[in-house]
């Protein structure tokens, strides 16, 4: 019987195994090693489809109910209930996860070649922020869909203390760093004492000088990027003829991955139609129902995560709604992302220096920053982190890998 450490992200997940006396990832997706979070449940084909071919599927119009950031809603009372899955049949968030996992156990299978039922599963710092009730709730809900699935012996480890391990491997010297861990959902942050010496003690808990998390990340970033530009076009933040603003709830629940589906029923379109006299510019009603009349609310929140990730990866881009109306593009460049996300920025920030404060350290003696997370990609994010620790070295590991390659070297020195 082998093991697996399995990294369930709120954008991206990955599976480590022991090779060879090391950890490598399989591949969970052809020759990717990450996968999507994402499942696309098919009623047209009567499929499912798993990561990109989840996302591809739904793009290509294919009639079914695509779920993402399945993570974000674990210690929430939304996770035990049901959503319809648009050919009459309901499913429970949970199990939804439980089917996400099995696919992830089942790629690690086929990858060793051999049955798994032990596993080290990353978990963040906090599921749900300021709330331990529901933070203990969330992991007791992952546990029992990776159970439900044949794991049987679980243990869990905090997802920025695990990209510790994976820097830690990597060093000649003793040290203090900072991980910080930013994904999709949640932004963790450890301080660690780390060292070859270090490394090759099980219980590294003593070496924990503090941590903390904030439940905002990059679907927030998106979320804010959708909300300032393409649902501006749609009439957020727009007034009535009366000088109020319109209501906003139909774009917050646009803007937010697990809610978009609840703006399509008939009783929600309704109403929506009976708000066309409420827009002193009735182009961003239209616009409004086109987008939830053809099911686009998904498509809109996928094109401000594209956006965001090209202005990351350098310059200006493009949003296309062509889908909305014809010739309907918006420029989009860093400075608008930056006044976009100027809020969440300073969030994570803090929740950094809380993280050094908590520890009695202070922050001119932090000798490095380990980025890791699918965030960190963001520029004037990590550039902002950098500031707050002038001393600090920035290292940037694998953005998506480190935390799950981490997660698979504690689950040697448990299991081995």
């Amino acid at each position: 019987m082998t093991y697996c450490a399995i990294d369930f992200g709120t954008s991206n997940s990955a599976v480590a195994l022991p090779i060879g006396g090391g950890v490598r990832l399989a591949p969970v997706e052809g020759d990717y090693t990450t996968l999507p979070t994402a499942v696309f449940f098919n009623t047209d084909e009567h499929t499912r489809e798993f990561g990109r071919a989840a996302l591809e599927a739904y793009i290509d119009g294919f009639d079914g109910r695509l779920m993402r950031s399945m993570k974000s809603i674990l210690g929430s009372a939304l996770a035990e209930t049901t959503t319809d899955l648009g050919d009459g049949s309901a499913i429970k968030y949970t199990d939804v996860i439980a089917i996400f996992v099995d696919h992830l156990k089942g790629k690690a299978e086929a990858f060793a070649g051999a049955p798994i039922e032990q596993a080290v599963l990353g978990r963040p710092v906090f599921f749900v922020d300021d709330d331990p009730r529901a933070d203990s709730l969330a992991q007791r809900q992952l546990e029992r869909a990776a159970r439900s699935v044949g794991l049987t012996d679980i243990h869990f480890q905090y997802e920025p203390i695990a990209a510790a391990f994976d820097y830690e491997s990597r060093l000649t010297e003793e040290g203090l760093v900072l991980v910080a861990d930013i994904g999709g959902g949640t932004s963790d942050f450890s301080l660690v004492r780390v060292g070859p010496e270090r490394m090759k003690r099980i219980e590294r808990k003593d070496d924990v000088l503090a941590h903390h998390g904030v439940h905002v990340a990059g679907t927030d970033f998106d979320r804010r990027v959708e909300l300032t530009t393409i649902l501006r076009e749609l009439g957020y933040r727009s007034l009535d003829p009366e000088g109020r603003e319109l209501p906003n709830r139909i774009y917050f629940d646009l803007a937010t991955w697990h809610l978009i589906n609840t703006v399509y029923g008939p009783k929600r379109v309704s109403e929506l139609k009976l708000m066309r006299h409420l827009y002193t510019d009735v182009r961003q009603h239209d616009r409004l129902m086109r987008v939830v009349e053809r099911r686009l609310g998904h498509a809109m929140a996928a094109r401000a995560e594209e956006a965001k990730i090209g202005v990351a990866a350098g310059g200006q881009t493009l949003i296309d709604l062509e889908a909305v109306e014809e010739d309907l593009r918006l420029a989009f460049d860093e400075a608008q992302l930056i006044e976009a996300g100027i809020d969440e920025a300073q969030r994570i920030v803090q929740a950094a220096r809380d993280t050094v404060q908590a520890a009695g350290i202070a922050p001119r003696d932090v000798g490095a920053i380990y980025f890791t997370g699918g965030s960190t990609g963001l520029a004037f994010l990590s550039n902002a982190l950098a500031g707050a620790f002038p001393g600090a070295k920035p290292v940037f590991g694998d953005r998506l890998a480190s935390v799950a390659t981490g997660l698979g070297i504690h689950a040697q020195r448990i299991f081995h």
